[in-house]
């Protein structure tokens, strides 16, 4: 996921029982804790760990993490690594979707989340959430970022040149040390499978398997996003032209969504509507910017991906209602992100590979590109951080069994790049959910699939069939309800 793409979302020391799957000399000191969403007590812990590992004796940083116990303790059962994505999420936040999502596995295996540096717990970088004004009555496209950016990078208690994955990855392996872990299953989501690969190249002696889900390929800068923006989009368009229905009651949405990005250019409607949060009286400022990225985040979820249609219909027929409901959403979900540290991942390891040309190719194809590339481009110019080197973004090459999951519809990473990170995984398969949105793993059977290739360690004789079940939602042809679609061959 990247910045406000988030869809899908302690603390100090005891002695703690011995991790099943593990080598350790001693036992690894932890407290029982609480996260929310689980109405169980798990185990947390927390690292002083150098802000700058070329000074270790420097200034120190926590950094924090959590294990969910496996439900019946059994030796030897190596636990699974579930790394978030972002850049800039909290994984600690994520505990109870983790733990849903990986109930099977967690029958046998410990679950170990780490909050990267710079996220959740672990010395947070984000920005004050009122430095950009409440997003209703925003004009967002007036804004002086660089002025808010430059701002919000003074408040800022760290040196951000130390946030990059690297820099995490020495984190990582100092706390699966601490933990006495000998190797352990890793799976990482869409920025997280990048946290996965720099694993396998830099401590495959630590790691059984991998599952990526939404593939990051190590040689593809995240900034093109907008490119997989624009694949789903036109997906969704098609779809409703396809569908009987849709077309029916909505005509051309393409060009629908268009017209009405045109007439918002001109002039941004200015609305007197209620907080559907607060339920109190709001100014709602509708800009071609919060309408383009409402749909857009819609795109990662297959229920709300379902309202686009008749969210845009109700647009351009000069009712915003459904916007603003979908724009509430789309800001919410974008409060999981770490900005601070977003940045400092971004413009280490992205922004620098991007060329003059690839970056006026985006600005042009798309209001999403040209929004995206100016953002990162002033950013970039205020947080400083040296660039990754050329190796960093080198294809990765291993032999550790490794398990590949893209959704058909993602609109961050598509199918494309798990073909393209695949290339170099000599012992790998690549499963394509043909309805899946981003996030394999949370819309779809491949819990199971996951189960079955770490508790086999192989991915021969997977049965993956299910993933072709046909699970797609109608979509709403009005504000009450939903209407059965008519399935494409």
């Amino acid at each position: 996921m990247i910045f406000s793409l988030a869809r899908c979302r302690a603390l100090l020391l005891v002695a703690a029982p011995l991790i099943a799957g593990v080598v350790q000399a001693q036992p690894a000191v932890m407290s029982s804790c609480y996260l929310d969403g689980l109405n169980e007590q798990i185990e947390c812990g927390s690292l002083s760990l150098p802000e700058d590992y070329t000074q270790p004796k420097g200034h120190q940083i926590e950094v924090h993490f959590a294990r969910i116990p496996a439900i019946k303790q059994v030796p030897g059962m190596a636990p699974l690594l579930a790394i978030t994505g972002g850049p800039g999420q909290s994984a600690l936040n994520d505990a109870a979707l983790f733990e849903k999502v990986f109930s099977r596995i967690r029958q046998k295996r410990d679950l170990i989340l780490i909050d990267q540096r710079g996220t959740g717990r672990s010395n947070l970088l984000n920005c004050d959430a009122q430095l950009f004004g409440s997003p209703l009555p925003t004009n967002d496209e007036t804004l002086n970022y660089e002025q808010l950016l430059s701002q919000c990078l003074s408040t800022m208690d760290a040196d951000v040149r130390h946030y990059d994955s690297l820099n995490a990855l020495k984190d990582f392996e100092a706390i699966r040390q601490h933990l006495g872990i000998d190797r352990w299953h890793l799976y990482g989501i869409s920025y997280g499978t990048r946290m996965a690969q720099l694993y396998m190249r830099h401590h495959p002696q630590a790691v059984q398997t991998v599952t990526l889900d939404g593939v990051v390929p190590m040689d593809q800068p995240v900034v093109t996003i907008s490119d997989a923006v624009a694949r789903a989009s036109m997906q969704l368009f098609e779809e409703c032209r396809q569908d009987p229905h849709c077309h029916q009651q909505f005509g051309d949405i393409e060009q629908k969504l268009g017209t009405v990005l045109s007439r918002l250019a001109a002039k941004p409607v200015e609305l007197q509507v209620t907080d559907p949060l607060s339920a109190a009286p709001a100014t709602f400022l509708v800009t071609p910017t919060k309408l383009q990225s409402a749909v857009r985040m819609a795109l990662y979820s297959p229920s709300s991906r379902a309202l686009v249609p008749f969210t845009i219909d109700q647009a351009w027929r000069g009712n915003f209602q459904p916007l603003l409901g979908m724009q509430v959403t789309s800001e919410e979900d974008g409060f999981g992100i770490a900005l601070g540290m977003h940045l400092s991942v971004i413009c280490a390891e992205d922004q620098p590979r991007l060329t003059a040309k690839e970056a006026r190719r985006l600005s042009n194809a798309s209001l999403t590109g040209k929004n995206m590339v100016n953002l990162f481009s002033t950013a970039c110019t205020l947080w400083q951080v040296p660039a990754a080197t050329a190796e960093f973004g080198e294809p990765l090459t291993s032999e550790i069994p490794t398990l590949l999951l893209s959704g058909e519809k993602d609109p961050a990473t598509p199918p494309s790049w798990g073909i393209k990170a695949q290339a170099g995984l000599s012992n790998s398969l690549h499963l394509i959910a043909p309805y899946a949105t981003h996030g394999v793993a949370f819309q779809s059977c491949a819990p199971r699939i996951i189960r079955a290739f770490i508790d086999s360690g192989s991915i021969e004789s997977l049965e993956t069939d299910c993933l072709q079940m046909d699970t797609r939602r109608a979509f709403y042809l009005n504000a009450n309800g939903v209407e059965p679609v008519t399935r494409l061959k």
